[in-house]
């Protein structure tokens, strides 16, 4: 039986997440009839029904439904390969380090200080990315290393830089404001902010209790979120170094000695042996950038 073709397999995905052959032939930048061709060309080459066409509107089958998944990882396989063998062709294409705003950024930048003082070190280029990108960096080639605190380390290798504590972040004149140590028993009842794209390994990390619904408004960044904790419309954990550095006059911080601390992970491509990233990782840990008063290397 021979094989589906690459252009197939897009024509396919386009038109499953559409479920209409018209939406996906613009999107495609191709004429309807030869879409609807290439999709019944695909089923006969596959010996299945993908598509569901006896209702009023087009369907999948379960056949059809496992396509989709399986498609869309070979063909984000595909890109994430093109797009690392294109950037190795380039000479001197230097390191490409990323991380989102807060507490991993101003590890990043402490650590670049260190490693860009080699005189034989490559070109180093730090990326600052949103909630939830660095991994997905790492894997399509956008990144050689990522610094997160949460991730679904499917096809990478990640590395414990340091830890530190996290404290909760609360509204001036909260009813937990006046307690001097809380436990995370203490913030069910309390709205928690929801990350925008999080996946459940996150919302589990940033609740702090199994029991904790993520029932608070949603957060994009660090500074959207102390927003909604000052409005008191959210009790947020966080970690330590980040409260010291965002003192203000409406939020207030309370120690959370049971909370998990926050993790700050390097993260970068399995099979990635450069010993430049094994060189920038072990500056990390080794604490030589300086850990701060509040947090320190992995040990």
């Amino acid at each position: 039986m021979p094989e589906p073709e690459i252009r197939e397999l897009r024509y396919f995905c386009a038109v499953a997440e559409d479920l209409n052959i018209t939406r996906a032939a613009g999107r495609l930048g191709v004429a309807q009839p030869p879409l609807s061709r290439a999709m019944r060309r695909l089923e006969r080459r596959l010996g299945v029904a993908l598509f569901d066409r006896t209702g009023h509107r087009l369907a999948l089958t379960q056949a059809g439904h496992v396509l989709l998944k399986e498609a869309t990882g070979v063909l984000g396989a595909l890109d994430s390969a093109v797009r690392r063998t294109r950037r190795a062709a380039v000479p001197g294409r230097g390191l490409v380090v990323t991380a989102k705003p807060g507490v991993a950024t101003r590890l990043l930048l402490r650590v670049c200080e260190r490693f860009r003082a080699d005189p034989d070190a490559p070109e180093l280029r730090v990326v600052v990315s949103g909630f939830g990108e660095q991994a997905d960096m790492v894997r399509d080639g956008r990144a050689d290393l990522a610094i997160a605190a949460c991730v679904d380390s499917h096809g990478l290798d990640v590395r414990l830089l340091m830890t530190e504590p996290r404290v909760a972040a609360l509204a001036v004149g909260h009813r937990l404001a006046g307690r001097a140590v809380l436990g995370t028993a203490d913030l069910v009842t309390e709205p928690a902010p929801r990350w925008s794209d999080s996946q459940v390994v996150d919302r589990d990390y940033w609740l702090g209790h199994p029991d904790r619904p993520a029932d608070g408004p949603v957060v994009r960044d660090s500074a959207q979120l102390l927003e909604v904790v000052a409005l008191g419309q959210a009790v947020a954990l966080v970690p330590v170094s980040l409260a010291a550095a965002n003192v203000r006059p409406d939020v207030t911080y309370r120690p959370v000695p049971d909370a998990a601390p926050y993790r700050a992970l390097a993260l970068r491509q399995k099979g990635n042996r450069s010993p430049w990233i094994d060189r920038f990782v072990r500056i990390a840990r080794e604490g030589e950038a300086g850990g701060g008063p509040h947090g320190g290397p992995a040990t």
